[in-house]
């Protein structure tokens, strides 16, 4: 039996994943989906989180359920703490999934230099440090009905701006993590160049799915067969 830690990624809390969770809890897996600090209904707790803050919540998770054969399931931003995250818990970690996700690279932040990343600062500073939800027009083409896109609106929280602005910090290259990714083509057909030199060299498993970004909600039960094949 694993243990899949199911992470979403920005604006998300572990609501994203209940029909997933249903799927892997089916197929007699444990199953911990997890709400990182300042999210969802951990939305104004506590201080503001940073980057490593959000690692320390995964790694605790782990540790306070004393979970083995760990499957960490990262989406979108939570694949920098997740793949930091991974290599902290030592043999209790099985695999990493990286779900259409960045991944983290030893001192580099998940905002970037350039004119996106500049978008993304000045949208953290303009609205009291949080990276506000995306608009419903961002949804559109993402393989999402219109109840689905209602739904992901309705529940997402602004995203604590330190998070997105810390660098990663990891003690290994990444190739050392038995990891697998996982790309939705509708969102971009390549994985970030990082990843695709992973795949290259033989380290990571590459596998597509044919929806958007949000394929926990799009294609919940595909996307959770490919979790119980990784």
């Amino acid at each position: 039996m694993a243990n899949y830690v199911l992470v979403a990624g920005a604006w998300l809390g572990s609501w994203a994943w209940e029909e997933v969770a249903a799927e892997l809890r089916s197929a007699g897996h444990g199953v911990h989906p997890l709400t990182l600090s300042g999210l969802a209904e951990r939305h104004g707790e506590g201080a503001p989180a940073g980057q490593q803050t959000h690692v320390a919540d995964i790694v605790s998770e782990v540790e306070r359920l004393d979970l083995r054969e760990v499957v960490l399931v990262g989406h979108s931003y939570s694949g920098i703490p997740v793949g930091q995250a991974a290599e902290r818990i030592g043999d209790r970690l099985a695999r990493v999934v990286f779900v259409d996700s960045d991944v983290p690279v030893d001192g580099q932040a998940f905002v970037r230099a350039g004119e996106s990343g500049r978008a993304v600062r000045e949208s953290i500073a303009a609205n009291g440090g949080s990276w506000p939800p995306l608009p419903a027009e961002e949804f559109e083409g993402q393989g999402l009905t219109g109840e689905q896109i209602a739904r992901i609106l309705a529940r997402a929280t602004p995203h604590p701006g330190a998070s997105l602005t810390e660098p990663a910090v990891l003690e290994r290259p990444l190739a050392a993590l038995p990891a697998t990714y996982v790309k939705c083509l509708l969102d971009w057909p390549e994985p970030p160049s990082t990843v695709v030199d992973l795949v290259e060299g033989g380290h990571w498993r590459l596998v597509e799915l044919t929806t958007g970004h949000w394929p926990m909600i799009s294609q919940p039960g595909e996307l959770a067969r490919l979790l119980l094949e990784s």
